[in-house]
């Protein structure tokens, strides 16, 4: 089968390296996300395993679509009976590029006209649309007059880990904040430091990271587990995927340290820990009070910016001391694009990410080598 793990737009090169790593094949990444290919199995795997992925989506059919007569007729071609009957729930979403058709409603609107009409004249009744917590979540895909139906394995965003109820203003979804680590550099055995960390998703992703734990094993079920054709085998296989995601867990953490002024962000971040079963430190205290621990790791953090919260005038300069102050450690700072940075000595790579609709850049420091230029 043929499958495509969708992306925050920016995060597709983390998305293939993670996808890699966990030996799916046929990887190729393209904008919005990443191509692979696999038995339904590896379908299921990825939802279980992608820290990085929004959904996990399979296509059922492509044809050429001008107008919407050729949509609906397209779509009214496909049987989707292996997936939905009229006892389950269903929602169509839309996405248009470059196409005759442009209002992303209208089409998702005719495209369950089709799939509900058909189910009807075959089974004399139709299935109920539930926008909230649908059975079947189906997309349609429509570039230079070209439709691609596809099937959303994944029900509900796979950001949506189970563990984060309380958080701050600004929010950084949990797929991103795994990108921004991968990103950043950080490797399962090495000590994390946020000295903005707010709700701490950052660190709870660092930690699921470090102890092997599947960030889709907090989920009670994915979307594709309410599908008409998960039978028994399928049970099977899924409960395998899930027992030996359990057995592969590491008990031992590197230290991960939180810092934030504001006291009750931080007993939020500390329930959203608890509920993960990751194990913070967590302090109140100011960016500028953040110091290097006995041992280089990674420093990551979004802090506060322009758009999502109030600024502080010193930020800028407060930031570039804090990425000097760590000479020897690995630096990520996540800031909303062409926001002001104090200067530092060393030089940042950059990466372009989207927080949503907002454009930012992650700007990465490495480590000073201080054997350069030594005889």
């Amino acid at each position: 089968m043929d499958y495509f793990a969708t992306a925050p737009k920016g995060t597709e090169r983390a998305l293939r390296d993670e996808l890699v790593e966990l030996g799916f094949s046929g990887v190729k990444a393209e904008r919005g996300g990443v191509h692979f290919q696999g038995p339904p199995s590896d379908g299921y795997r990825a939802c279980l395993w992608s820290r990085v992925a929004m959904r996990v989506l399979t296509p059922v059919a492509t044809f050429e679509c001008a107008d919407e007569t050729a949509l609906y007729d397209g779509v009214r071609t496909h049987d989707f009976s292996n997936v939905l009957t009229p006892r389950h729930t269903l929602l169509v979403s839309a996405a248009c590029r470059s196409s005759r058709l442009t209002h992303t409603l209208y089409v998702a609107q005719r495209t369950k006209d089709a799939i509900v009409d058909r189910l009807r004249d075959e089974h004399g009744a139709r299935p109920d649309v539930d926008r909230d917590d649908p059975d079947v979540h189906v997309f349609v895909h429509l570039v230079e007059d070209r439709a691609t139906l596809y099937l959303d394995l994944a029900g509900k965003p796979l950001f949506l880990r189970g563990y984060r109820q309380g958080h701050g203003a600004a929010p950084l979804k949990e797929n991103l904040a795994a990108a921004v680590l991968r990103l950043s550099g950080f490797r399962p055995e090495l000590p994390v430091l946020d000295p903005a960390c707010g709700s701490a998703t950052l660190l709870i992703e660092a930690g699921l990271w470090a102890q092997n734990r599947a960030p889709g094993a907090l989920r009670e079920r994915f979307g594709f587990e309410r599908w008409a054709d998960f039978d028994e085998t399928a049970r099977r296989a899924m409960t395998e995927l899930r027992q030996s995601a359990s057995a592969g867990i590491r008990r031992e953490l590197p230290p991960l340290l939180g810092t934030d002024i504001d006291e009750s962000v931080l007993s939020k971040a500390q329930e959203n820990a608890e509920r993960a079963a990751v194990k913070v430190e967590l302090r109140r205290a100011r960016l500028s009070e953040a110091r290097p621990g006995s041992e280089p790791g990674v420093c990551v953090t979004n802090p506060p910016y322009g758009e999502r919260l109030a600024q502080s005038p010193e930020l800028p300069r407060e930031l570039a001391r804090f990425v000097d102050r760590f000479p020897d450690s690995t630096v990520g700072v996540l800031m909303k694009q062409d926001e002001p940075f104090g200067r530092t000595r060393r030089k940042p790579l950059g990466h372009t990410l989207y927080n949503g609709d907002l454009p930012c850049t992650l700007r990465v420091y490495l480590p000073i080598d201080r054997n350069k230029n030594k005889p």
